[in-house]
């Protein structure tokens, strides 16, 4: 299969009917969205969505985030009660923010992973939101990435991964996120952040106004949500964390000779640069710089994951996540 380039930025509203095109005909289409560009597949045809398991290599009992344009589009896949839903659904889309909510048992049980709950979200892009109008039916949307690789912030990463398997890439350019949505579980008293994002417990606890926990992944079996369970986000070289700028200073000096790649927050700038492998970590560069690490072969990431970095739950999950797999 021939994977079609459809860029945005040059043929605008034709690209995005296009796209909706494919989609319609049961193929699969990566799109961007604020966070990483997602492999869409619309979210009743079982067949399509298969598509993505088998494109991506995604065991199929790891759940797909549905992605909608509107909180009407909605509301005929949730169950009552819808109080929460609809107040955090009101407050934070279009958002970098998933609930996981009871479904009507209408979607399709290859999507959910057999489970009662559903994993919604409504993207905060243009683009993305214009596709899934002109489709007019939500969609199911992983990352669009082969499952474990670092997720893709720009069409040419989905391009070095799913080429030949999947039908096209709707090109919009860099993401803003660049680190996937906060997964928060509604069906669980509190509830309960299984996968941490720029959208913080803080901010939705004072939403909510009830407390919030957040779990880590490992300590589920069945993940109810994309990245519990299985091997997320890291590049083939290895990964290794630094607390302090003195360690890796230390660690540094050790090797003089070895291509390392430095990742560190800006404030350690004027300590780092000097080597030719320091690269600025933030939540947008982290991805793309894992796979500079694989595409230049670097020998291995070196990560200043200071008190600041720690703080940052969403970045410090992913960091964590690529240091242990």
């Amino acid at each position: 299969m021939e994977t079609v380039i459809l860029d945005v930025r040059k043929s605008g509203e034709e690209a995005i009917e296009q796209a909706a095109q494919l989609l319609r005909r049961g193929e699969i289409v990566a799109f961007p969205t604020e966070t990483v560009y997602g492999l869409g597949a619309v979210v009743w045809n079982e067949e399509a969505v298969r598509k993505i398991f088998v494109a991506k290599g995604r065991p199929l009992d790891n759940p797909l985030i549905v992605h909608i344009a509107s909180i009407q589009m909605a509301l005929p896949l949730v169950r009552e009660p819808l109080d929460r839903f609809q107040l955090l659904a009101r407050h934070f889309w279009p958002g970098p923010l998933t609930l996981v909510v009871e479904h009507r048992g209408n979607v399709p049980s290859i999507v959910t992973a057999g489970l009662p709950t559903v994993a919604i979200r409504m993207p905060d892009h243009p683009v993305a939101l214009a596709l899934i109008e002109k489709v007019g039916e939500p969609l199911v949307a992983p990352s669009a990435n082969r499952s474990g690789k670092p997720s893709p912030t720009r069409a040419e990463h989905v391009v070095e991964d799913l080429a030949g398997s999947i039908a096209a890439v709707l090109d919009a350019g860099p993401t803003q996120v660049g680190i996937e949505s906060t997964v928060l579980v509604l069906t669980t008293e509190p509830p309960r952040i299984v996968r941490p994002g720029v959208v913080t417990k803080e901010v939705l606890e004072t939403v909510l106004g009830v407390p919030i926990e957040e779990v880590r992944s490992d300590d589920v079996n069945r993940p109810v949500a994309p990245g519990m369970k299985y091997r997320h986000y890291a590049p083939t070289v290895p990964v290794q964390l630094f607390e302090n700028p003195e360690e890796l200073d230390q660690a540094l000096q050790g090797a003089p000779e070895r291509r390392i790649l430095i990742l560190a927050l800006p404030q350690w700038r004027t300590r780092f640069q000097h080597y030719p492998g320091y690269r600025l970590l933030s939540e947008q560069t982290l991805y793309e710089t894992f796979r500079e690490a694989d595409r230049d072969r670097w020998e291995a990431v070196w990560i200043l994951a200071d008190k600041e970095v720690q703080r940052r739950r969403g970045l410090y999950n992913r960091i964590l996540k690529a240091a242990t797999s």
